[in-house]
Parts: structure tokens; C-alpha cells; sequence
């Protein structure tokens, strides 16, 4: 087994029967690194039919020749929805299986991932020793828990916390259904390491047990082993899998280039020179401190230069540069006169680079989760001008607490949410010095652990309604909870 992947699946303490299965290879071509995790609904035999036909499907589409790995991805997705629902209509036994599941494709040469996830299977990031969950449950449970609403043992413990909201083979077209299916694509670091699991693992074993025997010095088939083991010693009410995949590759270092020395010293450098029959003497260029000479013969006729051109070259030169300098004068007092008559503005200050790197960043995603990292992204980040929102649907998550600070001459608010945003997610980040701190219309905003220092208006919120017309309707109260004050900041 190569050592850069592993998977494991275990029925658990509980379950006679094992409907989950897992993808953990490389393709065909040696491309990419296929993780996938399914987890199986329906019953005793229609769960792991279901799972079947979707680890089939993956893997046929994966392996065909094209390096799109986001459409080869969906189109996998939407393949073995549409073959569960027609062995349903089939096989009136199985009317009951459907399955979820959570695909990761990793490029371990170019140092990327993407993935694609249906259901309450999970995609974790390791990196720098911290677990980030990267996948969205899509369940009532999931959704109480990514929102703040319930901590994560009360998510575990919580009675609804198998019911789930998509899967496979539930009876809708997903092809029709743009965000049926959550995809993303983040970098894939040297270190990095990717878990996919099924809830067996992540109902069982919290996520700092998880980071703690991730961050062991073990190999992935001994830590995907623990792991499993350590769901079972907590319960083992359902069925583990796990699959890991580890960017092994070391960090690359570069060496500088250094320049060829260069010597001014006194030596010959042998030229070749074209001259009449009579002077067949060898002729000789060699440097002498900063002036280079030439010799012939033993008479040491040395080559002169014509200085009179030089001297008439330099006289125009000295001319030209007085004639530009006047015209530099000229141009200036009437700029000078100009800016008197007229009222000064204050200077705009440009973008900083992070800043600008950020923006930049949020309008080339072409996914909803971006992650940011603190190698990529140092805090405090400066704001000079609104970071603009205009994406359906955004997940901005620092690994490590990000603050945002007002520049000392910016007055207005540093995220502006544009209309056509409908679903905004902040996560990890810190807010100072601004009046306001997001400018919104009727968009739905998520945060998870936002501070606010000496922002007295966190959210501004705008309700356009068509001009001359009657609006019904109510205004909902806040559902954000406030924590009481951190020890420390993050």
C-alpha cells in the first residue's frame, strides 16, 4: 500500500452487517489519489447495494482521461444517483436505499485537492497540527452544530442526529439542483493530511481525539486503525470508516543563484585584430584599473580615442538637459497654480498587498469554501476599501484568527454583502476599529467565533422593497448567541 493513502472500514460493536465503503487509490494513470468515503441507507442488503453502485461510479468516471476533476466529480455524483433510482424501480425490496458520501481528489504533484460531498459524511484537514472541518453536514443536526446552536458533544449525543437532509437515490434529479451537491477546492500542502470518514467515526470520537491520534508519529495505516479503534471503545453504534491521504512530500528549498564574479584586476584578454601586412604585430586588450588600453608589438602604440567628438557630445548633452530642465520648471509652476485655485483632497491610500492578495482571492474562487491560512494570510489585515461580496454562497474560514483593522483614514464599513449573495459564513475572525462591520441586505449570515473590538455596529442591515408598493411581512429577532469574554485571543 503506497504510504501516502489508507482506508479502513469496521461494521462497529453494533451492526451485524457493514453498509459503508470506501475508495482509497490512485487512478489509472497515477494522477491523483482517489478518497472517498459511503455510507450506506436502506437496510440490510439495500445500503450496501447502494453503496456499491456508487463506489463504482466514481471509480469509472475518475479513471477516464480528462483532468477536470470537478465535472468528473459531479458527473460521478449525479451517475450513481440516477443507477440507485432505477435498481429501486427494479427491485421493490431495495424502495428504502439511498446513500451518502464525501469524494476527495487529491493531486499530490501540484499540491491540490478538491472535493464533493452529498449527505453527513466528513472531510477534514489536518494542517499545522490543527483539524479543520472542511464539509458541510446536510442534516438538521449538522446545521444546528455548523450555526453555533449546539456544541459538538451535544451534536453527538443528539437523538435526530442520523436523520439527513440529501443523499443519493431519494427520489429528486440532482443534475436539476445546482447545490444539491457541495463542492470546493483547497490547496494541498507538503504535511497536509486529508480525513474522509463516515458519522461511525465523527458520532464517536470528537475532533480533538481525532487531531491527537492524527498529530501521533504513526503511519496512516496505523493511525487510520486507532482511529477506528477508538470509536468502537466509545460506542461503536454504527459503521467506521475512515480513509487518510498525507501530502508526504517535504517542503521545497531553493538555493540562490550567485552572480559570476566579475574581476577588475590587471590581465590580458586575448582579441583578434584585422590589420595591413606591414603591422603584423599581436595585439593585446587588457583592463588597467577602470580604463581599457590596447598595445601592439613592442613599440606599445597605444589606441587613441577621438576627444574632440566627445568633448562636442558632452557640450550637446549638457545643453539638451538644461533645455528639459526648463520645461520641468515651466510645467511645474503651472501645476502649482493650478492645485491653489482649486481645493485640495484628501489622498486615497492604495490597497495594501494582503488586502488586495484577499479580494483578489474571493473573486477567482471558483468554489464556496475558502480557507485561510496564516502562511498565506498574515494578521492584522489592513482595510482601506470595502472587501466586496458577491458570491451565491461563501464559507471565509481563517485556521487561525484573522483581524480585520480599519487604516487609520478608512471610515466605512469593511465587508460589504452584495444582493446577489444569499448565504454568507464567517468564521474565525476579529473585527477593530470600524463603525460598522458588515453592510447587508436580505442575506443570511453565519458566524462562528466573530469578535468585535471597538466596533460598535456589527451588522447594518438594508431592505430594499419595490418603490410604491405594499410590503407585508416581520423582521426576525437575532439568533446570534454572544460567548462570554475568551482569556485570550485565539
Amino acid at each position: 500500500m503506497d504510504k501516502s493513502y489508507f482506508g479502513l472500514t469496521d461494521p462497529g460493536r453494533v451492526r451485524d452487517n457493514n453498509e459503508d465503503t470506501f475508495i482509497a487509490e490512485k487512478t489509472k494513470n497515477n494522477d491523483v489519489v482517489i478518497a472517498c468515503v459511503i455510507d450506506g441507507v436502506g437496510g440490510y442488503a439495500g445500503g450496501e447495494i447502494a453503496s456499491a453502485i456508487a463506489r463504482k461510479s466514481i471509480i469509472q468516471f475518475l479513471n477516464r482521461p480528462n483532468a477536470d476533476y470537478p465535472a468528473l466529480m459531479r458527473d460521478a455524483i449525479i451517475a450513481a444517483d440516477e443507477d440507485i433510482r432505477a435498481e429501486k424501480i427494479k427491485n421493490n425490496g431495495h424502495e428504502q436505499m439511498a446513500c451518502v458520501l464525501t469524494l476527495a481528489v487529491a493531486d499530490l504533484d501540484k499540491n491540490q485537492f478538491w472535493y464533493a460531498h452529498v449527505g453527513d459524511t466528513r472531510l477534514y484537514l489536518l494542517r499545522d497540527r490543527s483539524l479543520v472541518k472542511i464539509s458541510k453536514d446536510q442534516s438538521f443536526v449538522g446545521f444546528m452544530e455548523d450555526s453555533g446552536r449546539l456544541t459538538e458533544e451535544e451534536a453527538m449525543r443528539h437523538p435526530k442526529r442520523n436523520e439527513i437532509n440529501k443523499a443519493l437515490g431519494f427520489g429528486v434529479s440532482i443534475a436539476a439542483q445546482q447545490d444539491y451537491i457541495e463542492t470546493g477546492h483547497s490547496p494541498f500542502l507538503p504535511g497536509d493530511v486529508l480525513l474522509v470518514c463516515s458519522d461511525g467515526l465523527s458520532d464517536m470520537v470528537n475532533r480533538q481525539q481525532m487531531t491527537d491520534i492524527l498529530n501521533s508519529p504513526a503511519s496512516l495505516q496505523q493511525k487510520a486503525e486507532a482511529l477506528v479503534k477508538a470509536a468502537n471503545l466509545n460506542g461503536g453504534l454504527d459503521n467506521i470508516t475512515v480513509v487518510l491521504v498525507k501530502n508526504d512530500k517535504q517542503s521545497a528549498q531553493h538555493e540562490p543563484a550567485m552572480p559570476a564574479s566579475k574581476s577588475r584586476k590587471q590581465g590580458p584578454v586575448p582579441a583578434p585584430v584585422a590589420g595591413k601586412a606591414e603591422n603584423t604585430e599581436t595585439k593585446t586588450v587588457q583592463w588597467e584599473g577602470d580604463r581599457l588600453s590596447a598595445t601592439q608589438g613592442a613599440g606599445h602604440k597605444t589606441v587613441r580615442s577621438n576627444t574632440g567628438w566627445i568633448t562636442l557630445l558632452s557640450i550637446l548633452c549638457v545643453a539638451m538637459a538644461g533645455v528639459i530642465a526648463y520645461l520641468l520648471w515651466q510645467n511645474n509652476r503651472a501645476e502649482l497654480r493650478s492645485m491653489q485655485q482649486r481645493k485640495l483632497s484628501v489622498i486615497k491610500p492604495p490597497r495594501n498587498a494582503q488586502e488586495k492578495k484577499l479580494q483578489d482571492t474571493i473573486n477567482k474562487l471558483n468554489q464556496n469554501v475558502l480557507i485561510l491560512t496564516d502562511s498565506l494570510f498574515k494578521s492584522p489585515i489592513q482595510i482601506t476599501e470595502p472587501l466586496q461580496i458577491d458570491r451565491d454562497t461563501l464559507y471565509l474560514i481563517a485556521e487561525k484568527n484573522i483581524t480585520l483593522v480599519a487604516d487609520s483614514t478608512f471610515k466605512g464599513i469593511p465587508i460589504n454583502v452584495r444582493p446577489a449573495n444569499k448565504h454568507l459564513r464567517l468564521e474565525n475572525f476579529t473585527f477593530q476599529n470600524f463603525s460598522t462591520a458588515i453592510a447587508s441586505g436580505s442575506n443570511a449570515l453565519e458566524f462562528r467565533k466573530v469578535r468585535f473590538i471597538n466596533t460598535p455596529n456589527a451588522v447594518q442591515s438594508v431592505f430594499r422593497f419595490p418603490s410604491g408598493s405594499s410590503v407585508s411581512g416581520a423582521v426576525p429577532a437575532s439568533t446570534f448567541t454572544t460567548d462570554s469574554l475568551p482569556e485570550k485571543m485565539n
